[in-house]
Order: structure tokens, then sequence, then C-alpha cells
């Protein structure tokens, strides 16, 4: 069964630093722990066009994993364990909201957790990766910040 978070429950707010793979790679690997747990995700992009080209990337990311996802612009977008996007909607009921390509919050009442993935090579994402740190510690929810390390994801703060 499905954990959610009661109506005074905050939102806990997770960065991943990407330093030794690309989205693509980390993406899908985060989805399916989230999944594991009896969750479903958001995922929430800025621009259209990265819909499609996650769509595609879910669906070949590795011969032996399945990730069940569909963009929102779908028919059965609501019944999805994983929902592509740019809005701000939680159509289909995540815990999980994750943030790609400096995709803004919006309002994060209702979900358990909140990952924000930046590219530590990007400036422009690590721009926008500190502004929406210095934001959550001023909003007062809990945050982490976890690094891309030679042995796996660690927590540094």
């Amino acid at each position: 069964m499905p954990k959610t978070p009661t109506p005074a429950a905050a939102t806990e707010v997770w960065f991943y630093h990407l330093e030794r793979t690309g989205l693509e790679q980390a993406l899908p690997e985060l989805l399916e722990k989230t999944l594991q747990r009896g969750w479903k995700a958001v995922v929430r992009v800025r621009e259209a066009d990265r819909v499609q080209h996650l769509d595609a990337a879910l669906w070949t990311y590795r011969d032996e994993s399945f990730l069940p996802h569909g963009a929102d612009d779908e028919a059965n977008a609501p019944r999805q364990p994983i929902l592509l996007t740019t809005g701000f909607e939680n159509a289909n009921g995540a815990d999980a909201l994750f943030l790609v390509d400096g995709a803004e919050p919006g309002e994060l009442t209702g979900y358990a957790r909140c990952v924000v993935l930046f590219d530590g090579g990007d400036e422009s994402q690590l721009a926008v990766a500190r502004a929406q740190w210095s934001q959550v510690k001023a909003a007062g929810l809990p945050v982490s910040y976890w690094r891309q390390q030679a042995r796996g994801w660690e927590k540094q703060a």
C-alpha cells in the first residue's frame, strides 16, 4: 500500500547532484526505487520536447527493466505510475515529484518527497538548484543534498 503524507506532513526535498552519470541513467534508477516503495511519481520538465525525449529514454534505458509511464497529454494519464509533464498538476496522485532541467516545483503539498536532479557540469542548472535550495530552506521544509560518488550516492547535507 502506498505511503502518503498526512496533511500536516512536510514534503522532504532531496537534491541530487549529477556528476558521474547523466539524467537518462540516474532518473530511471531513482524512479525504479520510487515504484518499489509503492509510490507513484510525477516527472516535471521545462519543455514539452523533453517529455518526448524522456518518454523514449524510459522505454529503452535497460533491456531487463520496465518502467510504466506516460505523458500528461495521453488519455490514461491519471492512471500512470510515472507521469511525464510540463504542468503543475498532480494528475496521477503521485507521492514523489521529480524536477529536471531546472523545472519549478510549484505547490509541494500532497507529495511525500520532491527530488531535484541537476547536472553538475551545467552552470545554469547549478544556479537554479542553488536558488531552489535557498527557497526550500527559507520555507522550512526538510532538505537534503546527495552527491554522486564513485560508489554511489552519498548524503552530504
